[in-house]
C-alpha cells in the first residue's frame, strides 16, 4: 500500500509539472519577445523572470535536493535579469528543467522520499520537497496566465479540449 501510494504521488506530481509546462507554452504563444521582459508594475515580475525563477526553484528543490546533486542556484539573478533570453530560449530552459525534474522524481528511490533534507534553510522530506516544488510551479503558472491575459486580452484555452462542466461520477 505504501509503495502504491508513493508511486501515485510521483505520477501525479509529474502530471502537474507537465500540465504547467503545457499551460505556459499556450500562454507564451500569444506574446511577443518584447512582452516577455515587460514588467506588470514597478517591482513586479515579468514573464522572463518568472521562467528563470521557476527553473531555479525546480532545480534547487527537485534536481539538486531529491537528485542529490550539488546546489549551485543563484536566486538573485532570476529576479535581476531584464532581458538577454528570447521567448524560445526561456521555453527551452523551462522544458529542459521540467524534464530533468520529472526524471529525477521518477527515478528517485522510495527511501529518498522519506529522507529529511535542508533546502533554502527549511527541512523537508523528499515528499515535502516535491510537494513544495510542484505547488510553487503551479503558483507561478497562475501568475503567468494572469499577466498574459492582461497583456493580450486573450482567453488562453487551457482546457478548450475538455468539458469541465461534467459532474463527478
Amino acid at each position: 500500500m505504501e509503495a502504491a501510494l508513493l508511486n501515485e504521488f510521483k505520477e501525479h506530481s509529474c502530471f502537474r509539472l507537465k500540465e504547467g509546462q503545457r499551460m505556459i507554452h499556450l500562454a507564451f504563444k500569444t506574446v511577443d519577445d518584447f512582452m516577455v521582459w515587460e514588467l506588470p508594475f514597478s517591482g513586479g515580475m515579468c514573464l522572463g523572470n518568472q521562467l528563470l525563477h521557476i527553473a531555479g526553484n525546480m532545480t534547487q528543490y527537485i534536481i539538486s535536493s531529491l537528485g542529490q546533486i550539488k546546489d549551485e542556484r543563484q536566486r538573485a539573478l532570476e529576479f535581476s535579469a531584464n532581458g538577454g533570453k528570447s521567448k524560445e530560449e526561456l521555453l527551452q530552459l523551462l522544458d529542459t528543467t521540467a524534464e530533468a525534474a520529472i526524471k529525477t522524481i521518477e527515478k528517485a528511490h522510495h527511501a529518498e522520499f522519506l529522507k529529511a533534507r535542508k533546502v533554502q534553510g527549511f527541512e523537508f522530506s523528499g515528499v515535502g520537497v516535491v510537494l513544495h516544488a510542484v505547488e510553487h510551479f503551479s503558483y507561478h503558472v497562475g501568475q503567468i496566465a494572469f499577466w498574459v491575459k492582461l497583456l493580450t486580452g486573450n482567453d488562453l484555452g487551457f482546457y478548450a479540449h475538455h468539458n469541465l462542466s461534467q459532474l463527478n461520477e
